[in-house]
């Protein structure tokens, strides 16, 4: 089995890309939302755990959190800009509303050493991330350090070593940031201790003989729209079980033109 990150998602928009630089760094990941992971993260057992950014605030009620009992698993974590702010929130630190929201393009001062970006960035460096947050850490929790920061963002990078704890204010998981990929490279492997055994090829050869094992000599009835999700699972299970799938397409007369045919 090959080795496993989880991805709690706080609503991020961009909560997918986190999964595709976990994945394009042999890696495989699953994107769970936080109410769903208390029940199953057991049996998962993943050796590091990422949350996403996300469109709340930390301080307001019913605000997302993440379960108590994930910092008590002895697995890395890593925060990304909400996923930050509730890391440092749920371990004592204080989050306050920022000035003004901060959105773009910014640079961040490096201050000390991490092994978040070991052998990318150096104490000293000033490097371009990608920020897009409104609340911002006012006190982190005992035991980080900052390692990173901006005028508007102190906290932009914190570390606690002793329990492999990590945050970071900006969108490591975006182009804008040039070295975000390195990064989370580093966090999964040098880390979380990942190997990089994972394809999608291997992920394809698993999945059809699952399939095969689940179906045997049933038939299968898919609802194929056209759309990606329809469409890779009909893929899936055609490979695994040819003839034995049928796939039915609904003409409800709203798609595109000649977009019917085309399914």
């Amino acid at each position: 089995m090959s080795d496993r990150i989880l991805i709690v998602d706080f609503g991020s928009q961009v909560t997918q890309l986190i999964a595709r630089r976990v994945r394009e760094a042999g890696v495989y990941c699953e994107i769970w939302p936080f109410d769903k992971v208390e029940k199953r993260i057991e049996d998962f057992a993943p050796k590091g755990i990422i949350f996403s950014g996300g469109p709340a605030s930390v301080m307001a009620d019913g605000a997302p959190r993440a379960p108590d009992m994930i910092f008590r698993l002895g697995v890395p974590i890593l925060g990304i800009c909400y996923g930050e702010q509730i890391l440092c929130q749920q371990l004592g630190g204080r989050v306050e509303k920022g000035e003004d929201r901060e959105f773009g393009r910014a640079f961040v001062h490096v201050k000390e050493k991490c092994a978040l970006f070991e052998g990318v960035w150096a104490p000293g460096d000033e490097h371009q991330v990608w920020m897009s947050h409104g609340d911002r850490i006012a006190a982190i929790p005992s035991g980080f350090t900052v390692r990173g920061a901006n005028a508007s963002a102190p906290f932009a990078i914190i570390a606690d070593d002793a329990r492999r704890f990590y945050g970071i204010q900006f969108h490591a998981e975006v182009a804008h940031t040039p070295d975000g990929a390195k990064i989370l490279g580093n966090f999964v492997h040098k880390i979380c201790a990942c190997k990089s055994d994972w394809t999608m090829s291997a992920f394809q050869a698993a999945a059809i003989k699952k399939i095969r094992t689940q179906v045997g000599m049933g038939r299968v009835l898919c609802g194929l729209s056209g759309g990606v999700d329809s469409a890779v699972a009909a893929k899936l299970i055609h490979d695994a079980i040819g003839e034995q799938l049928i796939c039915v397409f609904v003409d409800t007369g709203l798609m595109r033109e000649g977009e019917a045919g085309e399914v």
